[in-house]
């Protein structure tokens, strides 16, 4: 259980901007750093596509990871709610806010540039803000 979830929001600015992209950065920076990563995706086809794009993102370097493979440092699953509890960071693609986010250290929300998404972005920041965490906002440019 984390002291304390920190939450982050990353604003994707264009819609040619790929959130997969920058879930493979993101996922790439948090292994090198130490922690056990856990993506949860919209869906089965999301999870799949991000399965085969970590493949190849970064460019160059090699990131572990596994479709629902719970001994993968990045592990990759479609809506998940029972995400186990050796994960202590979260990257969420998915339209609903992470269940229990405060027994993570780290909590990454990657807002599209697609404003009906925006829309559950916005509902997902109230209710982390509601449950007492404080999230911060990145403008990715």
């Amino acid at each position: 259980m984390a002291d304390h979830c920190q939450v982050d929001f990353y604003v994707l600015a264009r819609p040619t901007q790929s959130p997969g992209e920058l879930t493979c950065r993101l996922a790439m920076m948090a292994w090198e750093q130490g922690h056990r990563v856990f993506v949860r995706t919209e869906g089965e086809d999301e999870a799949r596509a991000l399965d085969q794009q970590m493949w190849d993102a970064p460019q160059g370097r090699f990131l572990p990871h596994g479709l629902e493979e719970n001994d993968a440092p990045v592990c990759i699953a479609a809506r998940a709610k029972d995400i186990p509890e050796d994960r202590d960071l979260v990257i969420n693609l998915c339209t609903e806010a992470v269940p229990d986010p405060e027994r993570f250290r780290r909590l990454l929300e990657i807002v599209p540039a697609d404003s009906d998404q925006r829309t559950a972005s916005r509902e997902k920041f109230k209710t982390y803000r509601d449950r007492g965490l404080s999230p911060e906002t990145h403008q990715m440019t």
